[in-house]
């Protein structure tokens, strides 16, 4: 068969649950993915005796059968939450600075309260007040934006309409006065790539209340299982994966999709496309430029890439504790200036001055690396701009050199963990360009700045039978990009049906 009702390009987060949304409907439905495995950023790889997972730190919004969250319904819906397995975190985050703060909070909002007034006594209101907002605030946004109250108004939803424009650090500031408290209650920055001083307030609260509430989960198996198991519903409900095969040209006709030319030259019809490939690929790479509606041209010009990272994945031959890991994530901030940590990410040089995270999912899952060793992710935040001028001559030992500072910096907080390391792969912005296809190897879409923020540029492409899903046209993260997918899925069945 050549000719689909649908064709998504990509399977990632987006594409996998916008087919998998698709194909339920009985609708003829072709994916098209240019790797030789399913996921994307939700992907894993083998070294030596070590499976590393790519991306995923915490899966949020997934909650408990006794309270589901919205990740928990849309797995329901397209009939995999059955064939995964979950294991609830223990730990929100771990923050460390060195020499100044170490503390541990619990995903649970009373004691995250408790612990936040034990260490800072003198921010006790603030904290309670802070707090309540970042709950009450999103209850409001729900209401707004995920149940669509036709009735929404300033008067039925004052703090929505208070503080939806607003930034993370200004609502900071009016509520905690101590700048370490601040750089305690906002790591989360680094999931979106903006510091608070850019971040909007709205993305701040929706991880806070997703991670508080549902509680941050870990997957058997990894992302990968995630995607096969998409995959897998995928071809149960008759759709159709072809792997190794990109798209090369989206076929546009008097502003109305035709179909597809794959990278290997053939021609696919269909009337209706969802991709989710990145924004700007999209519409620079694969639309030609004369078909490009102008509206889609200013919002290109007003957008930023995000930043991509630079990833350490590591085998230890020991047990996390031998090396001071006793918790899963772990925030490791070199001080409260999140602007200047926010410049740092623009050079390609590491040292003390940088944010890094670092993951170890054995604490949780002891069966996730061979006994008596453990799987550490260590992640910091780079802009791919500074590596795409590294000569390749040399551009290996240049990854080497930083992965080196990495190290020698990470072992101020695991002291002993260099000479336990058994396997080590390094991931540069360059490594996630090449396996994602995304500009400059970003791993957010764009820069979620509050002007380019779903208020204001709205997910429509302007071509008739095209829909885009993924991060670049919303929230980047696991959870919006899974939703993503089936929320696009649904508008062209509504589409399709008027």
């Amino acid at each position: 068969m050549n000719n689909y009702d649908i064709i998504v390009i990509g399977a990632g987060n987006g594409g996998l649950t916008a087919a998998a949304t698709l194909t339920q409907k009985g609708l003829r439905v072709l994916l098209l993915e240019r790797h030789n495995i399913p996921g994307g950023c939700a992907t894993s790889f083998c070294r030596g005796r070590f499976e590393f997972e790519v991306a995923l730190h915490q899966l949020s919004g997934l909650g408990t059968p006794e309270n589901p969250g919205p990740l928990r319904m849309t797995l329901d819906k397209i009939n995999v939450l059955n064939k995964l397995e979950f294991v609830p975190m223990t730990d929100l985050y771990r923050f460390v600075m060195p020499d100044k703060i170490d503390i541990t909070l619990k995903p649970d909002r009373a004691e995250i309260i408790e612990e936040l007034q034990r260490h800072f006594p003198h921010e006790k209101e603030g904290i309670q007040q802070y707090m309540d907002l970042v709950y009450n605030f999103f209850t409001q946004v729900i209401g707004v934006f995920y149940l669509n109250d036709p009735e929404t108004s300033r008067k039925k939803y004052p703090l929505y309409y208070q503080y939806a424009l607003k930034t993370t650090q200004e609502v900071m500031d009016q509520f905690i006065k101590d700048p370490m408290l601040q750089a305690v209650l906002s790591p989360f920055w680094t999931y979106v790539g903006l510091p608070p001083s850019k971040m909007a307030f709205v993305d701040m609260a929706a991880m806070l209340f997703a991670y508080i509430e549902f509680i941050p989960f870990h997957l058997k198996g990894g992302s990968q299982a995630l995607s096969n198991a998409i995959a897998d519903t995928i071809i149960e409900n008759g759709g159709t994966i072809r792997f190794n095969c990109g798209v090369k040209k989206i076929i546009i006709e008097n502003s109305s999709v035709k179909g597809v030319i794959t990278d290997k030259g053939e021609t696919i019809s269909a009337e209706n496309i969802i991709s989710n490939a990145s924004k700007l690929t999209t519409y620079v790479d694969l639309i030609d430029k004369n078909n490009v509606p102008e509206p889609i041209i200013k919002e290109l010009k007003q957008c930023s890439i995000s930043p991509s990272a630079f990833t350490l994945y590591m085998g230890l031959d020991c047990e996390p504790n031998q090396v001071g890991i006793t918790e899963s994530s772990n925030f490791l901030v070199p001080g409260i200036d999140n602007d200047y940590i926010y410049e740092r990410m623009k050079e390609i040089d590491i040292d003390g001055r940088n944010a890094m995270m670092l993951s170890c999912y054995n604490l949780i899952d002891p069966g996730f690396s061979p006994p008596g060793t453990s799987q550490v992710a260590l992640v910091t935040l780079k802009y791919g701009d500074p590596w795409l001028s590294v000569p390749p001559g040399q551009y290996v030992d240049e990854k080497y050199r930083v992965a080196d500072a990495m190290l020698k910096v990470v072992e101020k907080t695991f002291p002993g963990l260099r000479k336990h390391i058994e396997e080590i792969e390094i991931a540069t912005p360059i490594t996630h360009l090449r396996y994602l296809g995304t500009p400059r190897g970003s791993i957010y879409g764009f820069e979620n700045h509050i002007k380019d923020s779903s208020l204001f540029i709205p997910n429509e492409s302007h071509i008739k039978g095209l829909y885009l899903a993924g991060g670049s046209v919303g929230l980047c993260g696991f959870q919006p990009t899974l939703d993503s997918g089936v929320i696009t899925a649904k508008k062209l069945i509504r589409d399709k049906a008027a």
